[in-house]
């Protein structure tokens, strides 16, 4: 049988990623911590976590850690199904977004089924191709992915495209595109880019000007209405989901620099196979909902 207390010690380690954080967590100090993942280490005989800033699993210890995230799903839905829902206990439900489905239509499409189920929800964002990982990964219960196969032991549900375009503000686009819009102009003109991850400007200008990433001057806003702020101030150009294009005050109007150079991005809905009652009905409003607002 496996140790609760060095159980616990090494899941808050993987969750935090600092023997530190892990300790304040469990209000316990950083060395208590530090000697039940050891113990727990010993009595399996494999290393679970490489030390550092942060801590990493290793393969055995990301095989324990996603143990103990199917174990407390088991025991979250059974003390759920058990107390009935009470009127004071929420249930909670952890899932994985992409930024910009946060900022448009997700929050409006799950509002009634959180409020009348009583869920309380714990979004981890990431990338719509990075989302997968989370929940291989078992941090999360369910996400929104870009991935259109299920892993083992989850389902896939098609939710719509968002489309994106390629837009600035008026006054930008006749500052610094007053000659059309080409390899050179577009050399020397800042863009908005969220972060990294994100690979859709990217690979429009290198597919379509041959321009490489760092070939041309670029803000990186991680911030889905940042994002949108900074192109409506005339910082740059980006990508912009069609869902945030529609604005009441005509001044702030964007305009579509480049048609052929939208993009629409299929999303699909992830989860367990076996859910709780109270995320069956998540799953089916969101896939239901999803399906209306969506492409």
């Amino acid at each position: 049988m496996l140790d609760t207390k060095q159980c616990e010690a090494f899941f808050a380690v993987a969750e935090n990623g600092s023997f530190e954080q892990a300790g304040a967590q469990l209000c316990i100090t950083s060395s208590a911590v530090t000697l039940r993942v050891q113990a727990l280490e010993k009595e399996l005989g494999k290393l679970l976590l490489i030390r550092g800033r942060p801590c990493v699993l290793t393969q055995a210890g990301q095989q324990l850690f996603e143990h103990l995230q199917h174990v407390k799903r088991l025991e979250q839905n059974m003390l759920h199904d058990l107390t009935g829902g009470a009127e004071s206990n929420f249930f909670k439900a952890v899932i994985a977004s992409n930024a910009d489905s946060l900022a448009t239509w997700l929050l409006p499409t799950l509002k009634d089924v959180l409020i009348k189920q009583k869920i309380a929800l714990e979004i981890r964002i990431d990338d719509q191709s990075h989302t997968y990982s989370l929940l291989e990964k078992g941090t999360v219960s369910a996400c929104i992915s870009i991935e259109d196969k299920p892993m083992r032991g989850c389902h896939t549900e098609y939710l719509g495209v968002m489309r994106y375009r390629m837009v600035a503000t008026q006054q930008f686009s006749q500052k610094w595109f007053a000659d059309g819009i080409h390899r050179e102009s577009l050399r020397t003109t800042p863009a908005i880019i969220f972060n990294d991850k994100d690979r859709m400007h990217f690979d429009i200008l290198e597919k379509s000007y041959g321009l490489m990433k760092g070939s041309y001057p670029c803000h990186f806003i991680p911030s889905s209405e940042s994002f949108v702020t900074a192109i409506k101030l005339g910082l740059g150009y980006g990508m912009v989901p069609a869902l945030q294009l529609v604005s009441e005050n005509k001044t702030d109007a964007l305009v579509e620099l480049l048609p052929e150079a939208k993009i629409e991005v299929p999303l699909y809905w992830h989860h367990w196979n076996q859910q709780s009652n109270p995320l069956q009905l998540l799953t089916k409003h969101i896939v239901s909902h999803a399906k209306t607002i969506l492409i």
